[in-house]
């Protein structure tokens, strides 16, 4: 496990910085070796929330890749992160005019002190400010209620509350239809949508459009399930760069089987724009 290295963050983590930045900066150690120590502000279930890991390697691709700005990154879950020390690897796999490849994974220790791979990514990199405006879609933004009649965890009537740290961390509203399971009346439907934010107000960038498409309640609930719901893979497509304010987020799930469901994303800006679109899979317990 790395040791304190004297290195500055390659992320900005001064003085006053929004909780979100400080708690994904990463410290060079070598070129393309970064230490961290990951919060147990983001947890879920005493688990480091998958979001946030993919904000922290995100964070550590933007400075080894020539490009800053995430375009797809797919990441593959292969064992739970726990709060603490941390190092990520990055791999430079290709570089172009418009687009960088690259790889990284996220190590810690085992209970035996030995080096453990938590997650591993593959991402593309560009610049969001460099698309073309010309947008043709049949994409229509989810139909939320406006956000002061959405529920929160602070809310009395219908407490949003699985045992996250992470919930401190996040301005999340909840569209009270997707709310059965909180009350003990799930819908069935597979389906939840929010207004999200970052609780100290920072506004949305590429980087936390990738916390965005992991940070609603697992659609499981809604299908009458409970308990922990590991993510398997999750890919995320970032299409634009996010206009500030508040970011409404739609999830779906159309098939579990096998005790594994498949969620669907999309992440719209306060502008009416699809900024963000994923997919994941996850394994769900049955009983």
């Amino acid at each position: 496990m790395p040791e304190a290295a004297s290195a500055r963050p390659a992320a900005p983590a001064a003085l006053g910085a929004s909780e979100f930045d400080r708690d994904t900066a990463v410290t060079p150690r070598e070129p393309g070796v970064y230490d961290i120590d990951l919060s147990a502000g983001w947890t879920i279930m005493n688990a480091v929330n998958g979001g946030y890991l993919l904000a922290v390697l995100g964070r550590a691709l933007a400075d080894a890749l020539p490009h800053s700005d995430p375009f797809t990154v797919s990441a593959h879950y292969l064992t739970a992160s726990q709060p603490g020390p941390a190092v990520v690897r990055t791999e430079v796999v290709r570089t172009g005019r418009t687009l960088s490849t690259g790889q990284a994974s996220l190590y810690q220790l085992d209970d035996e002190g030995r080096e453990t791979e938590r997650i591993r990514v593959l991402a593309s990199y560009g610049d969001l400010d460099a698309l073309p405006d010309d947008v043709r879609t049949t994409a229509k933004p989810p139909a939320i209620p406006p956000m002061e009649q959405c529920l929160g965890p602070a809310d009395g009537r219908a407490p949003v509350d699985v045992g996250s740290a992470i919930t401190d961390r996040l301005l999340l509203k909840l569209d009270p239809s997707t709310l059965g399971w909180a009350l003990g009346q799930p819908s069935g439907k597979g389906e939840m949508r929010a207004w999200f934010g970052l609780a100290d107000g920072r506004d949305p960038d590429p980087l936390a459009l990738l916390l965005a498409v992991d940070a609603l309640p697992p659609t499981a609930f809604e299908l009458g399930l409970s308990g922990w719901v590991p993510t398997v893979e999750l890919t995320v497509h970032v299409r634009s760069r996010p206009a500030p304010g508040p970011l409404r987020v739609s999830v779906t799930t159309r098939n579990l089987a096998g005790g594994f469901l498949e969620e669907d994303g999309e992440v719209w800006d306060s502008a009416d724009r699809l900024v963000a679109q994923s997919r994941q899979l996850a394994r769900a317990r049955l009983a």
